[in-house]
């Protein structure tokens, strides 16, 4: 007899089915943007230079992410893996293995935050005060992101155990923190000390902490054979190669993605520390925008996956219809927001004359290709499904690295920074047009 799982991927309407596996993992993404979103706009009341250098400390971020949440998902689908087949020694082995890897992976980001800082800055930038704030932001961050590695542990171990309420509830918790801690430890209200873009980095990883400590909590009481305790743990590598199977490809693409940040920031900064702002504040605004669309390929990969190996080519076809109609929805929204209210929404941060200037069209030249970005993220969950990683693979480096840098460093030379914005509608072009070339030899030899 069938699993209710397994009749439900089997049965069950693929749009409606889709929304239920998606939307908790939508909501989780969208409490993690507010940590960057909230710190900014503080942080631009405080100071631009100190804006943009949050800004240049994006890429950074991004990769410290990648590492986190790619690691995590490894460990979440192995243990949900082992939980169906109630094989709960390999489960208790997974966990002890998972706490492991959140300590290993954070000693490089504790050594880049305790004696390369200041190093970061100084390759974009040559302004002190923003070398200074950036400084004082990242080290914090970085010496302190065991919280954030702890954190996603313990969320993706209640996700597993099928107690995602709970690991929403403790993202909550942190996000509420950072943002009452934010303007105290900022601003120096409430005889708080004023700290600054440090206050910022502060507030983070003291609200990290608390969602962690949560996260721990509601694990150690609802997973009571399930605890996490290190009595007869065993160092197994065929346990990490298991984890980093599905974990590495996530953690590559990410990191793909946060190189491309630093360059083009690089790029950027040949105009003015303003420029590289405004990517920076864009970024954090549209991530409210990718973060749905994120959750979505999140729920879209199982379903994908399961009738791939069942051979049910129909619902293939119909839940990726599914997914594109949604992710239209979505973007197209995004794309309205950009292009009606840029000025209110570069405003959220206290934008000054220049920088308001050319956020607005910023805003609006980019937001052109958010259709484009999202038909080539329901593509590369498409392909990953079908057993071509490689392929998703190739496609986010070609698009990040081959098309977008040499495009906008191409477009910078004309001098006109809003001739810069133009590579990423271009990239959204040349990125849907090399997903179409993709998907011809998927239903060709994959979905015959």
């Amino acid at each position: 007899m069938q699993s209710p799982r397994t009749n439900k991927m089997d049965t069950a309407s693929t749009g409606k089915l889709l929304l239920n596996l998606s939307l908790p993992i939508m909501f989780s993404m969208l409490m993690q943007a507010l940590y960057n979103i909230v710190d900014s706009i503080f942080i631009a009341r405080f100071s631009e230079n100190a804006l943009s250098a949050v800004s240049l400390t994006y890429p950074m971020q991004t990769l410290l992410t990648a590492v986190s949440i790619g690691t995590y998902i490894g460990v979440n689908a192995y243990l949900s893996r082992m939980l169906g087949q109630r094989n709960m020694e390999t489960a208790r082995s997974i966990i002890q293995h998972g706490a492991l890897l959140a300590v290993l992976s954070y000693l490089p980001f504790l050594l880049t935050g305790l004696f390369f800082a200041r190093n970061y800055f100084m390759l974009q930038t040559s302004d002190t005060e923003i070398v200074c704030y950036g400084t004082d932001y990242m080290s914090v961050c970085l010496v302190f992101s065991i919280f954030m590695f702890g954190q996603q542990l313990f969320e993706k171990l209640l996700e597993a155990g099928g107690r995602s309420v709970f690991s929403m509830i403790s993202q909550l918790v942190g996000a509420a923190v950072n943002l009452v801690l934010d303007p105290l430890f900022i601003f120096g209200l409430m005889r708080f000390p004023a700290l600054g873009a440090r206050g910022a980095a502060v507030a983070t990883v003291i609200g990290q902490f608390a969602a962690m400590v949560c996260g721990f909590t509601f694990h150690q009481a609802f997973h009571k054979e399930l605890r996490l305790s290190f009595a007869h743990f065993h160092f197994d590598k065929s346990i990490l190669a298991e984890i980093y199977k599905i974990g590495l490809p996530a953690i590559l693409m990410q990191s793909i993605g946060s190189a491309a940040n630093f360059a083009m920031n690089g790029i950027l900064l040949t105009f003015s520390t303003t420029a590289a702002a405004i990517l920076g504040v864009y970024y954090r605004l549209q991530n409210f925008i990718f973060m749905p669309v994120w959750g979505l390929t999140s729920g879209l990969l199982p379903i994908l996956s399961y009738n791939v190996g069942a051979g049910h080519k129909e619902r293939v076809i119909c839940t990726l219809r599914s997914a594109m109609l949604y992710m239209a929805v979505i973007m197209l929204t995004g794309t309205v927001l950009f292009q009606l209210i840029p000025g209110r929404l570069m405003g959220l941060f206290g934008a000054s004359d220049e920088m308001l200037s050319a956020g607005v069209n910023a805003l609006r030249i980019i937001s052109t290709c958010f259709i484009f970005e999202g038909f080539c993220q329901i593509s590369q969950t498409g392909f990953q499904a079908v057993g071509r990683g490689t392929a998703s693979l190739i496609c986010c480096f070609t698009r990040q690295i081959v098309v977008l840098l040499p495009t906008a460093c191409a477009w910078s030379l004309s001098g006109n920074l809003n001739c810069v914005w133009i590579a990423y509608p271009i990239t959204g072009i040349v990125s849907v047009l090399m997903c179409l070339f993709q998907w011809r030899d998927v239903f060709k030899e994959s979905l015959p």
